[in-house]
């Protein structure tokens, strides 16, 4: 959830820290007070474009920065990691400085970032519901998530591209072999050929830079065998030998040691040399126990590199390559339907299908039956909220084609009275019943939906009295899972938050200023009179605004 929000030099505010608690949080303030500036300053922190307009007359720069905590976000953590944007079980801090020019950086726990990660993260932390950029409920997609989070089909729904990615991929393969059979077909024996020609030769990894080691040493015996007795000679068994000189001189200084103790520690250095020297000849005599001369090997192994080699030669192959080069024939023999070819290929295809479509099935169904019920709840919320006669309904349409979300397009269409055809919500619903209906929509999937701040603007718009009271008492119903922040101009809605901002504009040596304030359990009472009555606030007034905050 949205846990603070800091902004310095935006628009008409100088500066403004704002911390934010589960529940519903409400906004108020008199008209052009500049009550949408927490929602532009939102948007801007999510990805929206920016201008130089939002830099406060006289800055250099607007900075606005947001701390998110995501816990219980699991996806944003799996999304950071997948950006290279770790977190490492800290909050999620957004900045954004915007410069008097327009040009603006963004950051993500410090790191740059572009405006296209800012909505990939946006989306899974905010949503906002009213005449703004961030409302969501007219696209397909997000109708279409809304309804498979409801179902419970969020998963099977991801699964259900995977497969109609490779029933797709599949069949454009075969696609590609039928309009081109016989090249195919050519391509598909010349592979097999070649990968039993170069399979015959049953080379085994690491094995080519091997064969020519060994044949390096087989070739190079006799040197070898006779460098080695040279070695051995010089070492320790010819008659002067450099152990024996090692000895004589050790023998000597130990004598002269007797008369100058500091000799002793030349003599700690040769008895080093003598060790090191006596390891030198062992393991040189173990080598020569190991040299031979060996023809017949030497042969095998310049015959086994000469196959190699002519192999490599003929298909233009480095050798050491072949191997590798072996598995793409085979891989590639593979796509083209291995040694079955063309009827190979048609089965692997009527397979994915079968695949993709019974899953589809089962989604479809179950997306029918969540959608149903999907439809009536929401109708009967929209019946309290100035809605009386309206509907809404889940339409599931059948497509022509199968699509990778499945076998039909997700649609909230909506009616305004119970004679209306069922029409798309973005050509029947004004900004005003778009809000309202979002609400509805919004209760009702709220123990499923994913996102955990709602942001409501003009939700309250043409609507007052009794259904006021209603708005007021369902988004403080939905902040009790979630967070919910709402702009409102009605006391009834006010009176329901958990807490209470008020926005104000004063006119300062600098210009005009907004700035935010938390109201005390007092102040909201005059917040709440001031919107009952205007400006002649009278006791009876505040008496009502404290009867209902009670």
């Amino acid at each position: 959830m949205l846990s603070a929000l800091h902004l310095r030099d935006f628009v008409i505010v100088r500066e403004l820290d704002l911390d934010f608690s589960q529940g519903l949080t409400v906004l108020t303030g008199e008209t052009g007070a500049g009550k949408s500036i927490l929602i532009d300053a939102l948007g801007l922190l999510l990805g929206d474009r920016a201008d130089a307009g939002v830099v406060r007359h006289g800055a250099e720069r607007a900075e606005l920065s947001a701390e998110f905590n995501c816990d219980k976000i699991p996806a944003v953590a799996a999304w950071l990691a997948e950006q290279g944007l770790s977190d490492e079980g800290e909050p999620l801090i957004i900045r954004r400085i915007i410069d008097a020019s327009g040009k603006s950086r963004s950051f993500i726990n410090g790191s740059p970032v572009t405006l296209a990660q800012l909505k990939g993260v946006g989306e899974f932390l905010v949503d906002i519901h009213g005449q703004h950029a961030h409302q969501s409920l007219l696209r397909h997609d997000a109708q279409r998530d809304l309804l498979d989070a409801y179902a419970g089909t969020t998963q099977q729904a991801r699964d259900l591209a995977k497969k109609y990615h490779v029933w797709q991929t599949l069949a454009q393969q075969l696609n590609d072999a039928e309009q081109n059979a016989e090249r195919f077909e050519a391509e598909r024996e010349r592979l097999q050929w070649q990968i039993d020609e170069v399979a015959a030769l049953n080379m085994q990894a690491g094995e080519w830079p091997e064969l020519q080691a060994d044949h390096k040493r087989l070739h190079h015996a006799a040197g070898l065998i006779d460098g080695v007795q040279d070695g051995l000679l010089a070492l320790s068994d010819g008659d002067d030998n450099c152990q024996s000189w090692l000895a004589t001189v050790a023998h000597r200084l130990s004598q002269l040691a007797d008369f100058d103790p500091s000799i002793n520690e030349t003599l700690e250095l040769i008895a080093g040399a003598e060790a090191q020297l006596a390891e030198s000849v062992s393991a040189l005599r173990l080598y020569a126990d190991r040299l031979e001369l060996d023809p017949e090997r030497l042969a095998e192994v310049e015959a086994r590199l000469d196959a190699m080699y002519k192999m490599g030669r003929k298909y233009r192959v480095d050798p050491s390559q072949l191997l590798e080069q072996l598995h793409e024939w085979q891989a590639r023999l593979a796509e083209l339907g291995g040694a079955e070819g063309l009827d190979a290929l048609r089965k692997q295809v009527t397979s994915a299908e079968a695949a993709y479509r019974k899953l589809a099935t089962t989604v479809s169904k179950q997306r029918a039956v969540a959608a149903k019920k999907l439809s009536s709840l929401v109708t009967e919320q929209m019946q309290l909220l100035a809605l009386s006669g309206s509907r809404c309904e889940v339409v599931l349409q059948e497509l022509a084609h199968p699509a990778a979300y499945g076998l039909e397009q997700i649609e909230l269409q909506t009616a305004n009275h119970p004679a209306s055809p069922l029409r798309p919500m973005a050509k029947v619903a004004s900004g005003g019943e778009l809000s309202r209906i979002s609400l509805a929509l919004q209760v009702v999937t709220s123990q499923v939906a994913n996102v955990p701040t709602l942001i409501f603007d003009e939700v309250d718009v043409g609507i007052g009295g009794r259904v006021a009271e209603i708005v007021g008492r369902l988004l403080s119903e939905l902040g009790q899972n979630r967070q919910v922040l709402c702009i409102t101009h009605l006391p009834q809605v006010a009176a329901c938050g958990a807490q209470h901002l008020q926005v104000a504009k004063q006119q300062g040596k600098d210009g005009v200023v907004s700035s935010i304030e938390m109201l005390s359990h007092e102040a909201r009472i005059g917040e709440i009179a001031r919107m009952l009555g205007g400006l002649d606030i009278t006791e009876t007034t505040r008496q009502h605004a404290a009867e209902m905050l009670a």
